[in-house]
């Protein structure tokens, strides 16, 4: 058994105020009801809310101050994610990994901003991937990183045990995240740590999921924290002998005989996402998408991208 405690903490985050102060309350009130936990995680822009306005230099007194609980605990500290401003002017969705010396030994920055509406936010290109000593390997993505499973794959492809998910999500897709939630342990064969904040910081629902894509726990619209022992040698005895004994996704994928074309930005296999517009906030009374043509019809549609099948569905074939 390879045994490490993490506390997700869900709670209410403001958009105009710093919730640093709050977010040090509620590791001190953690270590003091359940003292073996080894990580604690926040949620995704937890420090200074949702606006860019706010956005700190990579180096700043939160991080001093996270960085100074970690030591006072001996805890690994996730301090969710904040805007960071660099030297250049842009902005990033940023995350830190704290170690429990106070040291930041990971930085993250958001691959996929939620666009189009994270407006003025770059994206970053480099992954995230650590080791905790005589534990295992953990990795880092943010929120929407999610939903594209090219992000876990990278991750779990280099080792990655367990998942860590800061998340602002307080639309409507929350149910649908879930359920990516769920999908990507069983997936990619880790645990997935997803911890959502209340208020600016979104709906709540945070949860901690098991390589089989069981829900080990689910927060519900209330502030919460959960600390749970996470097992990692789940993780590698599943990935030799596969989910319940079944599929053994991570060794089907490296002796792949397929490679996949639309990876390759040149190869014209990604030619029908080209014709499904700009990027862009929906406007009011938009008709966009519901009188284009089916990717099987005319122009742009399945006879230009596939002309072999298309003359088969024709035939009747």
């Amino acid at each position: 058994m390879t045994p490490f405690s993490i506390a997700g903490i869900q709670m209410h985050v403001d958009a105009l105020h710093s919730n640093v102060d709050a977010m040090i309350h509620r590791i001190d009130v953690l270590m003091a009801r359940f003292p073996w936990t080894q990580m604690a995680v926040f949620s995704e822009l937890a420090p200074y809310g949702p606006l860019t306005k706010y956005a700190q230099p990579l180096h700043n007194e939160a991080i001093e101050r996270f960085c100074a609980a970690a030591v006072k605990h001996g805890i690994w500290v996730v301090p969710g994610s904040m805007f960071e401003i660099a030297d250049t002017g842009k902005i990033y969705n940023t995350s830190s990994v704290i170690n429990p010396q106070g040291e930041v030994v990971a930085v993250y920055r958001k691959m996929f901003p939620f666009r189009p509406y994270e407006q003025g936010v770059e994206a970053g290109t480099d992954f995230c991937v650590f080791d905790i000593p005589d534990v295992g390997r953990f990795g880092l993505s943010i929120c929407y990183d999610i939903w594209f499973p090219e992000t876990t794959r990278q991750l779990t492809s280099q080792g990655v045990e367990v998942l860590l998910h800061p998340v602002l999500t307080g639309t409507a897709d929350r149910d649908a995240e879930l359920s990516i939630a769920r999908a990507t342990a069983a997936q990619f064969q880790c645990f997935v740590v997803d911890v959502n904040g209340l208020g600016a910081g979104g709906v709540g629902q945070s949860c901690i999921i098991d390589p089989s894509a069981t829900v080990l726990h689910q927060s519900g619209r209330h502030e919460d924290m959960f600390p749970l022992e996470l097992d990692l040698d789940q993780v590698r005895r599943q990935r030799e002998v596969g989910l319940k004994g079944l599929g053994q996704v991570l060794k089907s994928f490296r002796d792949r005989e397929a490679d996949f074309p639309v990876y390759d930005r040149t190869s014209g296999a990604d030619a029908y996402l080209h014709t499904l517009g700009p990027l862009e906030i929906p406007v009011q009374g938009s008709q966009a998408g519901l009188n284009a043509r089916a990717p099987g019809d005319g122009a742009n549609g399945f006879a230009e991208l596939h002309p072999i099948h298309y003359a088969e569905r024709k035939a009747g074939g």
